[in-house]
């Protein structure tokens, strides 16, 4: 194939939004290296709804939901053509990924794009430099019924951790909580420690010292679990300061291990990008040495941040943990229902319909007992406050139909009109009162992907994640007390972690079975709001069916 044979087309759904809180720094130079991952097509559709809860083995899935050798090696004589190199190792049939090295100009030739320089200008990235595209992707026409994505010509930082410090815990814990406290007053099931099951956690940066696992389950009076780190990409475990990423890592690590200690822990660090996201996710759903049966996610970012082929991408991905009976739990956002931009949003990877996203209350308990809980938001005094609402990219999933997701005038007057597949849909309203409306009489697949009106809704379940009912934890050898969604994704890989030992298999994908079975295994949140989204009975757009009843769940889950 010579370079100049192959007419390149747009990549649908390549757009890449404009670069925020930024400032333009020149062009990439030509002679830098650089990698590129190009994500495959699955060579047959993967339709969960229709395995009919039934799990796949690695095996199967491999063989029938990987990528076609044809279309591997079609990128590989792509590559070789334009210059660039196959990393072989990084490279699998299996993850739909083709790993490619070269220079910025060979890139900027190869997919018709031009990589600029960037430096971040505030927020969590403050400094940070990298290079972006503006634009779409282009993509040889012989490849474009194979080629999913084409990730790492951009690799702006793309999520925050969900974490909130509370600043007045030097003064007080009152109110407070370990992550063993709230999972007794979540009645978590007393029978198992979580033993033989193995909690995946993707960082997208910050690390952690063994000394401060060791010193923090030896104050709980429990054995530190096993933890195992797996480095991708760039991404390390390079602990810093109590105020940066570390701790998200060791909320997330210590709050799992903390409900179920008996668990190994496999932490699984990458680079903050939509590529190194990706991949992590792939690694950890993919990986038959360490099998994770649960995977806990605490970082995103608003969907309007994304590429819409990042997310395709992404969740492809978390579809493909759904058949092979991975649990993902995913934070739902600590800025309410504008989730930190203009009008209302919901956060991504949280929005994904093959996700458990999680909501967060703020809980008070006495004596080892629940006693109130509300939706989360300390907006009014410069606080955060759960994410949550409708999504503009993902349809109604079958297994929502009637929990009463909003769904927006304009959708309602048409409600027989058809949504389609992952189209972004920036249409969605404001809504105040209750948080139930018509669900439109959605139909569809068990991923959301064939719903007749209307948005998935976020959040699915919720825990308390309040900094003021927050959680005790140890952070570079200094005591915490913080909150935030973050904190309620590890709670439930925990819980999950939990109930698959009890029950001798993996729950799987989670949403269409708990959907179904009323309050029962729930703690209803009926009072407060997020913004534009208020509380109240069943599912709503603040904490989505509730707090954990974690015995009751158990009990429900079994019958």
């Amino acid at each position: 194939m010579s370079p100049n044979s192959p007419k390149l087309v747009l990549l649908p759904d390549s757009e890449h939004p404009p670069v925020p809180n930024a400032s333009h720094v020149g062009r990439a130079p030509g002679d830098r290296n650089i990698r590129v991952s190009v994500i495959l097509r699955r060579q047959k559709p993967l339709d969960i709804a229709s395995l009919g809860g039934r799990q796949l083995t690695h095996e199967e899935y491999d063989a029938n939901y990987g990528a076609a050798q044809k279309d591997f090696d079609a990128v590989k004589e792509f590559a070789q053509a334009h210059g660039l190199k196959v990393d072989e190792q990084k490279s699998s049939t299996a993850r739909r990924r083709v790993e490619l090295r070269g220079t910025v100009a060979a890139f900027n030739a190869a997919f018709g794009v031009e990589l600029n320089d960037y430096e971040s200008t505030a927020g969590w990235h403050k400094g940070k430099q990298f290079h972006a595209i503006t634009g779409a992707v282009h993509i040889p026409e012989e490849m474009t019924d194979c080629v999913e994505a084409v990730l790492g010509l951009d690799n702006r930082p793309i999520a925050t951790p969900k974490i909130v410090v509370n600043p007045n815990a030097a003064a007080s814990t009152a109110g407070t909580f370990t992550p063993p406290q709230v999972a007794q007053v979540y009645n978590f099931p007393t029978a198992g420690n979580g033993a033989g099951q193995t909690i995946g956690i993707i960082e997208l940066g910050g690390g952690y010292t063994p000394a401060d696992i060791t010193n923090y389950f030896q104050s709980l009076g429990l054995t530190a679990p096993t933890v195992t780190d797996v480095l991708l990409d760039g991404g390390t475990n390079d602990p810093t300061t109590p105020d940066s990423a570390d701790g998200e890592v060791l909320l997330d690590i210590e709050v799992a291990g903390g409900v179920a200690p008996g668990a190994k822990i496999v932490v699984y660090f990458t680079t903050n990008t939509d590529q190194g996201f990706q991949d992590a996710i792939s690694t950890a759903i993919h990986d038959t040495t360490n099998n994770p049966s649960v995977i806990s996610i605490s970082w995103g970012g608003p969907e309007s941040s994304w590429s819409q082929t990042a997310i395709n991408s992404m969740d492809s991905t978390c579809e493909g943990a759904a058949a092979l009976g991975i649990t993902i739990t995913v934070a739902s956002g600590d800025s309410g229902s504008s989730d930190g931009g203009t009008g209302d949003n919901v956060d991504f990877p949280a929005s994904s319909p093959n996700v458990l996203a999680c909501g967060g209350t703020a809980l008070t308990a006495s004596n080892g007992q629940r006693k109130s809980e509300v939706v989360w938001n300390d907006q009014a005094s410069g606080g955060g406050a759960t994410g949550g609402g409708v999504s503009t990219v993902f349809p109604l999933p079958s297994w929502q139909a009637n929990a009463g997701v909003p769904v927006p005038a304009d959708e309602e007057a048409s409600a027989g009109a058809k949504v389609e597949g992952h189209a972004a849909r920036k249409h969605h309203k404001k809504k105040t009162g209750s948080g139930h409306g018509s669900s439109g009489g959605a139909t569809g697949s068990g991923t959301g992907t064939a719903a007749t009106t209307g948005g998935r809704g976020v959040p699915d379940v919720s825990g308390d994640a309040s900094p003021e009912s927050g959680y005790n934890i140890l952070v570079d050898g200094t005591q915490e007390v913080v909150g935030g969604t973050s904190a309620v994704a590890p709670l439930w890989a925990g819980l999950i972690a939990l109930l698959n030992q009890q029950l001798g298999k993996n729950v799987g994908f989670l949403n269409p079975q708990i959907y179904p079975l009323g309050e029962g295994p729930f703690y209803d949140i009926t009072s407060g709001n997020n913004g534009d989204y208020s509380a109240g009975t069943g599912w709503d757009a603040c904490t989505g069916l509730g707090s954990p009843n974690g015995q009751a769940l158990l009990t429900a889950l079994k019958g």
